[in-house]
C-alpha cells in the first residue's frame, strides 16, 4: 500500500513541509498566546490556522487537476498578476508606508505574492520551447523581460525585499535551461559591479578583472564593448539608484553594517533577536518561557522574526532542526526538477525551489544579522495569509507534477 502510494505521493517532501509548518504554529502560538482568547486583530495563531487549512484544500485541488492546465493557463495567470500589481497603486491599501495590498470587503491580500508563482510559470512556459536558445540575445531578453516588469511594479509600491525575488529567479531558471556559464558570468558582473561601485578601489579592480575575462574568452567585439559600457554605466548609476531608495530603506542597509550605532532606534530589531538567539542556548529556555518574546521586546516577533522565537525557546537544538527540514524540503525539490521529464514542468519546479531557498537564506541571514532587514517571511512559519496560501500553492504544484513525473 505504501508503495503504491509513493508512486503518486512523495512523502519526503510531505513530511518536511509538516514539520515546518507544525514548528511554524508553535512559535506563533507563543508569540502571540496572550491574545488567543481575544477576538482582536493579534489573533495571528487562530487566522494562521485558518490560512494553512485554506491553503492546503488549494493544495489539494493542484495536485489533483491535469498538469497541461497549468502549462496552459500560464500566461493567463501572468496577465491577472500583472493587472492586480497595477490595480494595487490606485485602489490599493496602505500599511507601514506602502500600498502592497488589496482590499476585497474583509479580505486583503498581496498581488506580490501571486506574483511569484505566475511569473515562474509563465518563465518557464517561454523557455521550454527548446527552439529559443536564452544564449542568443533576443531570446534572453523576452524571457527576462517577464521578470523585469514585476520587478519593476512591485519595487515601486515599494518593497525592495520582494522585487529582489524575480531577479533571484533569473540565473537558476535560465542556467538550468542551457544559458552558459560563461554567460552567466556576464551577466552576474553588473550586480558585482553595483557592490564594489561603493569604493573606487574595489571598482576598479573588478573592472580590469573583468576586462581580462573578456579578452581570454575571446567574446565578439561588440559583445565585449556592450559588457564593458553597461558595467561602467552601472557603476555611475550606482549612487544615483541610493539617492532614490527611500530613507527607512538606506537605514535598513547602514544599520546592518552597524546596529549599535542607533540601538534604540533602527538598529533595535537585530540587536533584539541577536540577544534572543543567543540567550536560547543549546536546548531553549523551554516552550511559552522565552523572556524576548513572551515580554515583547522582540519586534515583528511573529513574521520577520519569527525564527528568533524558536531560537530563543527551542535553543540550537530548534534551529537546527528547522534548517534541517528547509534543506531536505529545498534538496528534494532540486532533485523532484532532476526527475520531471516534461521539460516545462521541471523548470517550474527549481523556480518554486529557488523562490523557498531565497526567502529561507534572506529571513535567516536578516535574523542573525548577517543580511539587512528586508521584511521577506519565512516560508511555512512566519504569520501571513497571501505568503502562506501562496507557498502551499506552489507545494501543490510540484507534488501535481512529481505525481505526473513519467509524462512528457
Amino acid at each position: 500500500m505504501f508503495l503504491e502510494l509513493q508512486k503518486h505521493i512523495d512523502f519526503i517532501l510531505i513530511f518536511s513541509l509538516l514539520g515546518l509548518l507544525v514548528l511554524g504554529l508553535l512559535a506563533l502560538y507563543s508569540s502571540s498566546h496572550s491574545s488567543i482568547d481575544s477576538d482582536s486583530d493579534t489573533n495571528h495563531f487562530m487566522k494562521q490556522a485558518i490560512w494553512m487549512a485554506i491553503g492546503g484544500l488549494l493544495m489539494i485541488v493542484i495536485y489533483f487537476i491535469p498538469h497541461r492546465w497549468i502549462y496552459n493557463s500560464a500566461y493567463f495567470l501572468y496577465g491577472i498578476g500583472i493587472f492586480l500589481l497595477i490595480l494595487t497603486f490606485f485602489i490599493g491599501k496602505v500599511g507601514q508606508g506602502a500600498e502592497r495590498w488589496l482590499q476585497i470587503g474583509a479580505f486583503s491580500f498581496q498581488p506580490s505574492e501571486f506574483m511569484k508563482v505566475a511569473t515562474i510559470l509563465a518563465v518557464a512556459r517561454y523557455i521550454s520551447n527548446e527552439e529559443r536558445d536564452l544564449n542568443r540575445f533576443k531570446y534572453f531578453i523576452f524571457a527576462a523581460s517577464f521578470l523585469v516588469l514585476p520587478f519593476v511594479l512591485i519595487i515601486r509600491q515599494p518593497d525592495l525585499g520582494t522585487s529582489m525575488v524575480f531577479v533571484a529567479l533569473a540565473l537558476p531558471m535560465f542556467y538550468w535551461t542551457g544559458l552558459s556559464l560563461s554567460n552567466l558570468v556576464l551577466i552576474i558582473s553588473p550586480f558585482i559591479i553595483m557592490f564594489a561601485s561603493f569604493h573606487f578601489s574595489a571598482f576598479l579592480i573588478i573592472m580590469l578583472l573583468l576586462v581580462g575575462y573578456l579578452i581570454l574568452a575571446r567574446r565578439k567585439k561588440l559583445v565585449a564593448i556592450s559588457v564593458f559600457f553597461s558595467n561602467i554605466i552601472m557603476g555611475l548609476i550606482t549612487p544615483v539608484i541610493w539617492n532614490h531608495l527611500k530613507p527607512y530603506q538606506r537605514n535598513r542597509i547602514i544599520i546592518f553594517l552597524n546596529p549599535e550605532a542607533d540601538p534604540k532606534g533602527a538598529g533595535y530589531q537585530i540587536i533584539q533577536s541577536k540577544v534572543a538567539i543567543g540567550s536560547g542556548g543549546s536546548l531553549g529556555k523551554g516552550f511559552m518561557q522565552g523572556s524576548q518574546t513572551q515580554l515583547r521586546f522582540l519586534p515583528e516577533q511573529h513574521t520577520d522574526f519569527i525564527y528568533a522565537v524558536i531560537g530563543e525557546e527551542f535553543g540550537f537544538l530548534g534551529t537546527l532542526i528547522g534548517i534541517t527540514l528547509f534543506f531536505t524540503f529545498i534538496i528534494r525539490g532540486i532533485q523532484i526538477a532532476n526527475m520531471v521529464h516534461n521539460r516545462f514542468n521541471s523548470i517550474v519546479v527549481l523556480g518554486i525551489v529557488t523562490v523557498i531557498f531565497f526567502h529561507v537564506s534572506v529571513n535567516l541571514g536578516m535574523v542573525v544579522g548577517l543580511l539587512p532587514v528586508t521584511g521577506l517571511p519565512l516560508p511555512f512559519i512566519s504569520y501571513g495569509g497571501s505568503s502562506m496560501i501562496n507557498n502551499l500553492l506552489m507545494v501543490g504544484i510540484m507534488l501535481n507534477f512529481y505525481r505526473n513525473r513519467f509524462e512528457y
